[in-house]
C-alpha cells in the first residue's frame, strides 16, 4: 500500500480531493474528513496534515509521496523527488514594494529589510541577483509588515493581487510561479513505485483530458481532406458516411485553445453542425 500526505483543508485539499474521485477511487463515510483513510478500490491510504509539515513527513519516511504547493516543497528543500505537475491551485511567489516607491530593478532591494514566510526561496533568489539585503521571517499577515514599519518590502504568495493593493503594496518581481505538485521519498520499494505509477497513470489521464475536447462534425465529402488538415486528432480523425449521400461526420480530439483559434477555418472548410463534448479521460 502506498501513503500518500495532502493538505488537511483549504483550497489545495478540495482540488485534490476532486482529482481522486475523477481518478476514481473510492473513501468510506467521506473519509477525507478523517485524519487518515483508505481508498476502498486502489491500494491508497492518505494522511491529511498541514502544508508545512508534508515534506518533513515524507522525508521522515511516515508517508510515501504527498501532493503539496510547490512553494512550500521548494521552501522546506528535502530531498525529496518532484514526479508530477498537477495544474492546479497556481498561485506566484513575488517581491512587493509600497506603490508610492519607486522600483526600477531588483538591485533597489540591497540594504533593505524584506517580510516573509518564505526565507530559504528568498535568500536563494537574492544571492543568485547579487543582493544583499536583511530577510524579517513571519508567519501569516505578511502584507501589513511595510505599513507597521516592520519591513520595507515583502516576499509572498499572490494569487489575484486584490491583498497587495488593499495594503497599498504593488507587485514589482516574481520570483517562483507555483502550482500543486506531487512529490514522493527517493527510496521507495519497488511495489511502492509501482503503486506509484499507476497513481501517475491516472493522474495524466484526467489531466490530459481537461485541455481537450472531442468534436464532431458534419461536413459535405468533398472538404473532409481539407477539415482533416485543421483537425488532425490524436493520429488521424474519424470519418463516419452518413444517410445523406456525399455527406460525412467528422469525429476528432482538438486542444480547446485550438479550437476556438479554429472554428473559423472549420466553418469556411465546410463544416457544420459542429459538436464540443468534454472529454472524462484521455489515454495518450
Amino acid at each position: 500500500m502506498l501513503t500518500i500526505a495532502i493538505q488537511k483543508s483549504g483550497r489545495l485539499h478540495d482540488s485534490t480531493i476532486h482529482l481522486f474521485k475523477e481518478c476514481g477511487f473510492s473513501f468510506d463515510n467521506g473519509g477525507h474528513h478523517r485524519l487518515k483513510t483508505q481508498a476502498k478500490n486502489f491500494p491508497l491510504q492518505v494522511l491529511f496534515l498541514r502544508d508545512d509539515d508534508i515534506p518533513e513527513c515524507i522525508d521522515d519516511g511516515a508517508a510515501d509521496a504527498g501532493i503539496v504547493g510547490e512553494n512550500i516543497y521548494r521552501e522546506k528543500n528535502k530531498k525529496l523527488i518532484l514526479a508530477e505537475k498537477l495544474g492546479f491551485a497556481k498561485c506566484r511567489l513575488s517581491i512587493s514594494f509600497p506603490k508610492q516607491k519607486s522600483f526600477r530593478s531588483v538591485k533597489d532591494l540591497n540594504n533593505l529589510k524584506i517580510a516573509t514566510s518564505y526565507p530559504n526561496i528568498l535568500k536563494k533568489y537574492l544571492r543568485s541577483q547579487g543582493v544583499k539585503a536583511s530577510i524579517h521571517e513571519i508567519n501569516g499577515s505578511v502584507e501589513i509588515a511595510p505599513g507597521i514599519g516592520m519591513a520595507d518590502a515583502i516576499f509572498d504568495i499572490v494569487s489575484t493581487g486584490s491583498t497587495l493593493l488593499s495594503n497599498g503594496l504593488k507587485e514589482v518581481d516574481t520570483v517562483l510561479h507555483s502550482e500543486a505538485v506531487l512529490i514522493h521519498h527517493p527510496n521507495i520499494t519497488k511495489k511502492k513505485q509501482k503503486i506509484l505509477d499507476d497513481l501517475l497513470f491516472r493522474i495524466r489521464a484526467v489531466n490530459q483530458a481537461t485541455n481537450y475536447k472531442y468534436i464532431l462534425l458534419n461536413t459535405p465529402n468533398s472538404a473532409i481532406r481539407k477539415i482533416s488538415k485543421i483537425l488532425p486528432g490524436m493520429k488521424s480523425p474519424t470519418v463516419i458516411p452518413l444517410a445523406d449521400e456525399g455527406w460525412s461526420s467528422i469525429h476528432s480530439v482538438i486542444r480547446e485553445d485550438d479550437f476556438w483559434e479554429q472554428i473559423e477555418n472549420l466553418k469556411k472548410a465546410g463544416a457544420e453542425g459542429i459538436l464540443v463534448i468534454p472529454i472524462e479521460k484521455m489515454i495518450v
